[in-house]
């Protein structure tokens, strides 16, 4: 398995993924692509690799506590006013 794929942008901007990297992810025809820029360059991920990375970046992170000690705390300085 190689990490890297020299791939041409075609006259219409589109790009054909190898192959072998289709199999190896089950991308077949239709199936949504997402192209994120970071700043080391550009990322094709399928969505599903997507929503892995960002509950990845955000593990151990309990979003919906902090809003809600945020909401309370607000509530608590509008009742101090």
């Amino acid at each position: 398995m190689s990490g890297t794929h020299t791939i041409r942008m075609g006259d219409k901007g589109r790009i054909v993924v190898p192959a072998e990297v289709r199999e190896r992810y089950g991308i077949s025809a239709g199936v949504p692509l997402v192209l994120v820029e970071t700043d080391g360059g550009l990322v094709i991920l399928t969505r599903r690799q997507l929503r892995d990375r960002v509950q990845a970046d955000l593990g151990g992170l309990d979003l919906a506590a902090e809003l809600l000690d945020d909401r309370r705390q607000a509530a608590e300085a509008a009742v101090l006013q």
